[in-house]
């Protein structure tokens, strides 16, 4: 049923990309995953505006008094904050149902990637019992195109200069790390607690360097499709209204530390 519903189609739309945009493996990967956006984007566009709607609601005057008032009653303060996001018409969980929606699309997209820079005869053969019986001139397309640029997609990225042969710069893996964290920060809600603040504060680090290593260690097809709906995912929520860019790269104090 996976194979059937998320991942067949998502290799063969990939295959059918790469047939037209001159087997260019990497622009396929980025034009899939721009289409995968818009056709998710109702979906992201209401996770996104939740989340927009509770850095506002935790930014705002009520919510910093309620937490001065019950800051040492945990069980009252819980209890006032669903009171307040009833009123203000938040749903704190309101952004998990997308979020679990489009998990098994993305991870349809990771498997599909991987299994189309297939090297060696039982992947290409695994590859092409995946590809739909109808598909015009496939076995021309097979084996994959796998050189980009610098990289051979296929491959950890790195790239070597002249003058430092022996040391390859991962420059995916950088930007990677880099557009996560801004991802993560920009989609984050400030924290209002302590113990809050510093378990946001672990995953803002751990995320973009978990993402980082992966960039590091695995086919750099998966680091372009990393970089691209990382962009994606920023100038998207950019575009719903004003980002405070100085909490965005720690410039600006988090709520725990402003009370202090």
């Amino acid at each position: 049923m996976w194979d059937a519903i998320i991942l067949n189609p998502m290799m063969n739309a990939l295959l059918f990309l790469y047939s037209l945009l001159g087997q260019n493996f990497a622009i396929s990967i980025i034009v899939l995953t721009v289409l995968i956006r818009l056709i998710t984007y109702p979906l992201t566009y209401q996770q996104q505006k939740g989340m927009k709607a509770m850095q506002t609601l935790q930014q705002s005057k009520d919510w910093q008094e309620m937490q001065k008032k019950y800051a040492k009653d945990r069980e009252k303060l819980a209890q006032e904050q669903m009171k307040l996001y009833k009123t203000a018409g938040v749903n704190p969980i309101g952004g998990c149902l997308p979020t679990l929606v489009q998990f098994p699309i993305l991870i349809g997209l990771y498997q599909a990637v991987l299994r189309e820079l297939a090297q060696t005869p039982l992947q290409l053969l695994d590859f092409s019992r995946h590809v739909y019986s109808f598909f015009p001139q496939a076995d021309a397309l097979i084996p994959i195109n796998n050189r980009f640029l610098w990289m051979n997609l296929a491959q950890p990225e790195r790239l070597f200069l002249p003058f430092l042969p022996q040391f390859g710069i991962p420059i995916l893996a950088i930007l990677v790390v880099i557009s996560t964290y801004i991802s993560q920060r920009m989609m984050t809600p400030p924290s209002t607690g302590d113990q809050a603040a510093a378990m946001t504060g672990m995953m803002n680090i751990y995320m973009p360097l978990l993402l980082g290593y992966f960039s590091l260690t695995f086919a750099s097809g998966l680091s372009i499709y990393y970089f691209t709906s990382n962009l994606l995912g920023i100038a998207q929520f950019a575009a719903m209204g004003k980002v405070d860019w100085r909490r965005v790269i720690g410039l600006a104090p988090t709520p725990a530390k402003a009370r202090k």
